[in-house]
């Protein structure tokens, strides 16, 4: 299909203008007549200076956000009474993500040519996740798409909040020792030399912190390259074995036992873990179907298989919140709940609260994770730097006082 530039008038003469994929202009002329709109002129894109250069890997990529204000948009316009083709041509339109607007333009064609909107995004995976796909279908079969997108934007939201809490914790940490490797290096590499040039026009025996810092300067000197080699092998090595099933089995469960990461990346996986669950059932979406998608998503390989076993055990014909309190993955106040919410038929709304909880329990582990590596950061880089710089004066006291004396 040729891809087609246009602008013309509506029915209360404002100009509008757009992009359109179709076989030809009369194709094109016939969709804006359809939509009210009487085309003025139609260009081909493509043609000389209007063709667009694409680069394969440099699209731009779809983000939280653009799918975020899509969802709303899309659910206010459903809400309003506007054709699901209409909203997804003028969302479509009105989209500044050129990667994502030939995406809403190819799942526009695929309803046009029969599809159901579930499937028309199913096409679509780096876009539209399973779990995206899901809960839409659930509020096509239920007739209430517009309540569902809304829950889709309202936890698409929550999440990306969540995503946010857990890379401020780790920024932090990550730039100071960043930082503080990096003016280490400069005084061992083109410090330290300088000293040791001066020591040995002194003569005599150095103090042995001096001659320590002296000996490792010199090392990094001799081995830098090697150094820098063996960490990208190391780095490339860890991903490889993390790639692998049994290697991303057991470095997960070494990151849930952490002495205090641990404890936020489980809190982490309990807040995705209900609030994905939440929302699902909440949307229609039966608790098989629901645990499966959960678990793909969970991030953690330690976690999937606890859920994998809860799904297991459903199918089985026993509860939910049984499995969950053997794994020993999930806390016990959060079975509880969950067993109290089976009892009461309200799990759904357990579920949500048991999230809502836990949002607040991480923004604590964060804060609390913050201000324990703040003066710990601190000490280890005055510590480290200040140590240097005393053992580097050290051999200037001793001379010193040899004068003195």
């Amino acid at each position: 299909m040729a891809k087609f530039a246009w602008i013309g008038k509506t029915r209360t003469g404002k100009v509008e203008k757009g992009e359109m994929e179709a076989p030809d202009e009369k194709a094109v002329t016939g969709q804006l007549r359809r939509q009210g709109i009487m085309p003025s002129s139609i260009k081909q894109r493509g043609k000389g200076f209007d063709m667009e250069l694409k680069i394969p890997g440099m699209e731009p990529k779809i983000t939280t956000k653009d799918l975020v204000v899509f969802t709303r948009q899309f659910a206010t316009m459903i809400d309003a009474g506007l054709p699901l083709v209409q909203c997804l041509d003028i969302l479509g339109r009105q989209q500044e993500n050129k990667t994502f607007k030939e995406i809403l333009i190819k799942v526009k064609e695929s309803v046009e040519s029969g599809s159901t909107f579930a499937d028309a995004l199913k096409k679509h995976p780096k876009a539209f996740d399973e779990l995206y796909v899901n809960l839409v279908a659930a509020g096509e079969v239920g007739g209430i798409l517009d309540t569902i997108l809304n829950r889709l934007a309202a936890y698409i939201e929550k999440a990306m909040k969540l995503k946010k809490k857990v890379k401020s914790a780790m920024t932090y940490p990550m730039t100071v020792v960043s930082i503080a490797v990096l003016v280490i290096g400069v005084i061992l590499v083109f410090v330290i030399p300088a000293f040791e040039k001066m020591f040995s026009d002194f003569g005599g025996a150095l103090p042995v912190p001096t001659q320590i810092v002296i000996n490792i300067s010199n090392f990094i000197q001799s081995y830098v390259i090697h150094m820098i080699v063996g960490f990208i092998a190391l780095k490339w090595g860890v991903k490889r074995i993390y790639k692998t099933e049994k290697g991303r089995s057991w470095i997960d469960a070494r990151a849930l036992q952490a002495p205090v990461a641990g404890v936020l990346i489980r809190k982490v996986a309990v807040a995705k873990f209900t609030r994905t669950l939440g929302t699902m059932m909440s949307s229609g979406v039966p608790i098989l179907d629901g645990l499966d998608i959960v678990a793909k998503t969970a991030g953690n390989k330690t976690v999937e298989k606890a859920i994998y076993k809860v799904k297991k055990s459903i199918s089985e014909g026993k509860t939910i919140a049984e499995p969950m309190a053997q794994s020993g993955v999930f806390p016990p106040m959060v079975c509880q709940m969950i067993a109290v919410g089976e009892q009461s038929g309200s799990i759904d709304t357990m579920l949500n609260k048991i999230a809502d909880f836990y949002d607040d329990e991480v923004d604590d582990a964060v804060n609390n994770l913050t201000a324990m590596l703040e003066p710990l950061l601190m000490l280890f880089l005055g510590g480290t730097v200040g140590g240097l710089v005393i053992a580097m004066y050290l051999p200037i006291f001793k001379l010193a006082g040899a004068a003195g004396g």
